[in-house]
C-alpha cells in the first residue's frame, strides 16, 4: 500500500507503529467501502465526510495522541470517512485537507474544549476558503462524557474514589485549561468544572495556562490559603503539550494526564457529528454552526 492509497489527511506523513496498525487500516478501508454498498449491490450515498479539527502543536505528542484518537473513532464507525485537518503547526492544514474533498459535505468536528475564536472564526473562515459544503459542530465541551474522561484520569493518576470527611476537607482540584480572551470560554469551562466537582464531592476551581484569570498558580495558592491542602490538578488539554506539561509540574500533589485517547473522546466526538448530522440545513446556503 503507498501513501496515495491512504486517506488525504494522512497521504503526506504516515507512521505503522506495527503490523497489527497496518492491517486494521486495511480493514477499516475495507469496511468502509463495503458499508457503502447495500443488500441489492446498489451503492449507498455517502454520509457527509467527519473532519476532526485540531489545533496543531510544537509537541511530536500531540499529533500521535490525535491520530491514534481518529483511529478509536474509525473503529467505531468504520463505514464513515474520518479525516483530520489542524488549524496551525501541523500537517494537513484544514484548508488543505478539505480542498482535498472537493465540493462533498463534510462536518467538522473542532477538537476544542470551549467556545472561542479558533471556532467563531477561524474554521469558518478556512472553510470558506474550500468548496467543501461544510458545518461546523459544537466543541466538544462541556459535556458530561469529558467529565467521566476527566475523572478517570484523575482516579489513574491517584485519586481515591472513596475518601472520609476529613480527607474530603482537604481536597481540590485545579481544572487547568489553557485559557482564552472570549468570555463564552470561561463559561463553558467553569461548567464543566462544576459538573467535575458534582462528580467529585470537592471544589473544583477553573483556572488557566495563559491569558485568561486565574492562572493555575494562583488557584493553588487560594485553595491552599482555605485549608485545602490536598490540591490535585486536572489537566483540561486533549493531547500533551506545553501548556498541559506546566501545568502538571505546578501541581502540589497529583496531576493526571491529558484526555487524550479515552474512550470517551471518540465517542463524543462522534456524538457532535450525528448532533450536527441531525440539525436541519438553515434555508439559505452558508457555513452553518450547529
Amino acid at each position: 500500500m503507498t501513501a496515495s492509497n491512504l486517506p488525504r489527511d494522512e497521504s503526506r506523513t504516515v507512521h505503522f507503529d506495527s503490523t497489527a496498525h497496518l492491517m486494521n487500516r486495511i480493514s477499516s478501508q475495507l469496511a468502509s467501502q463495503l458499508s457503502l454498498v447495500s443488500l441489492n449491490g446498489r451503492r449507498r450515498p455517502e454520509p457527509p465526510a467527519l473532519v476532526v479539527v485540531a489545533h496543531g502543536s510544537r509537541d511530536p505528542r500531540a499529533l500521535s495522541t490525535v491520530r491514534t484518537l481518529l483511529d478509536k473513532v474509525r473503529a467505531l464507525r468504520p463505514g464513515l470517512p474520518v479525516h483530520l485537518g489542524h488549524i496551525e503547526l501541523n500537517e494537513p492544514l484544514l484548508t488543505d485537507t478539505l480542498t482535498a474533498l472537493g465540493d462533498r459535505e463534510a462536518i467538522l468536528v473542532p477538537l476544542l474544549l470551549s467556545r472561542g475564536y479558533h471556532v467563531k472564526r477561524d474554521i469558518p473562515e478556512m472553510a470558506a476558503e474550500t468548496a467543501v459544503r461544510a458545518r461546523v459542530a459544537p466543541t466538544l465541551g462541556p459535556h458530561p462524557l469529558l467529565v467521566e474522561a476527566l475523572y478517570a484520569r484523575l482516579v489513574e493518576a491517584g485519586w481515591r474514589t472513596r475518601m472520609n470527611e476529613a480527607t474530603r476537607r482537604q481536597s481540590a482540584v485545579v481544572l487547568a485549561a489553557a485559557g482564552s480572551r472570549d468570555p463564552e470560554s470561561k463559561v463553558d469551562t467553569g461548567r464543566t468544572a462544576q459538573l467535575l466537582s458534582d462528580r467529585l464531592g470537592v471544589p473544583v476551581v477553573p483556572a488557566y495556562a495563559t491569558t485568561a484569570a486565574p492562572r493555575v498558580q494562583d488557584a493553588i495558592e487560594a485553595l491552599t490559603a482555605n485549608g485545602r491542602t490536598r490540591v490535585a490538578i486536572a489537566s483540561y488539554f486533549t493531547a500533551p503539550g506545553r501548556f498541559a506539561t506546566e501545568c502538571a509540574e505546578a501541581a502540589p500533589w497529583m496531576a493526571s494526564a491529558p484526555l487524550g485517547t479515552h474512550p470517551a473522546m471518540a465517542g463524543l466526538i462522534l456524538h457532535r457529528y450525528d448532533q450536527t448530522l441531525a440539525t436541519p440545513l438553515p434555508t439559505e446556503p452558508a457555513l452553518a454552526s450547529a
